[in-house]
């Protein structure tokens, strides 16, 4: 039962790794950009939802239904205004940018809101759990695995059975030729970018209902997203919930033999499917 129970665990874990990844690896798929500010523009959509729920004085759940439409424009807004004047074939500039847009977030953060951790307010729902045969299971770990299927599901429905998603495959695929049949990349960037930061603002959601964050914890979760998007292979969205899965499962494992080897025991199997399988899990027929 008790490794049933850290499967389990490990599983629920993994889900909450795989919401990280989930709007890099959409960004990285479409524009084949690496965003070095994605884990702090995840810390400040918590802090966005706590903002709004104490101001509003509303639930966060409710809170951050109110944040996603104003972090969608956000990353419209950063896309356009910035990082739409660095792509190109050298993949140096974006990187730069999105560095110094970190240490801007990070230090934004900590003028406005100090060093101390904060923690979102979901009250009873915190501690409930529910049967799961042998075992219990936390509600918040479930909403949040049951929460990162319904986000990669949606991600690749709209990626694939929409207008929309037909116009980020062509300008992934052939930019200069999807222009030429009226699309416009630098608009479509922008909306993906937006959409990214929208499930960027899910993921802030149950960052903060289960751990602690500060101004400085973007990082960690921009490396737990970026191993997962690896595990899973570049832009493959399927793959990155697997990759979110093994990284979570791995850290449990490890955790269960010995506490101080959890971060450790996620960071080693990142190394070994690098190893095994150097361009991921289930990586895209066309890269």
């Amino acid at each position: 039962m008790i490794w049933l129970d850290t499967f389990i665990q490990g599983l629920m874990l993994g889900g909450l790794y795989a919401l990280f990844a989930a709007g890099l690896s959409l960004v990285f798929g479409i524009m084949r950009l690496v965003n070095l500010a994605h884990g702090d523009l995840i810390v400040l959509g918590a802090y966005l939802i706590l903002g709004l729920g104490t101001a509003l004085d509303v639930h966060p759940f409710l809170a951050a239904a109110l944040a996603l439409p104003l972090m969608f424009a956000l990353g419209w807004l950063l896309q356009t205004a910035l990082l739409n004047r660095v792509l190109g074939e050298d993949i140096l500039p974006p990187l730069l940018v999105t560095f110094g847009l970190s240490v801007v977030i990070q230090n934004a953060l900590l003028m406005g809101f100090s060093a101390d951790s904060r923690k979102l307010p979901v009250g009873p729902i915190e501690a409930q759990s529910l049967p799961l045969g042998p075992v219990t299971v936390g509600v918040m770990p479930l909403i949040t695995f049951g929460s990162a299927m319904v986000v990669i599901w949606g991600l690749n429905q709209l990626f694939y059975r929409t207008a929309l998603g037909r116009a980020f495959r062509a300008t992934s695929d052939d930019p200069v030729t999807a222009q030429l049949m009226g699309i416009r990349p630098r608009s479509i960037f922008a909306i993906a970018t937006g959409i990214a930061l929208v499930v960027a603002t899910i993921a802030a959601l149950y960052l903060g209902a289960r751990a602690n964050f500060d101004p400085a914890t973007g990082p960690v979760r921009l490396l737990y997203a970026f191993e997962a998007v690896i595990i899973g292979g570049l832009g493959s969205l399927w793959g990155t919930l697997a990759g979110g899965l093994v990284i979570g499962l791995a850290q449990a494992f490890g955790a269960a033999l010995n506490p101080e080897w959890q971060i450790l025991a996620g960071h080693l199997a990142f190394v070994v499917v690098l190893l095994l399988r150097p361009r991921g899990l289930f990586p895209r027929a066309n890269d």
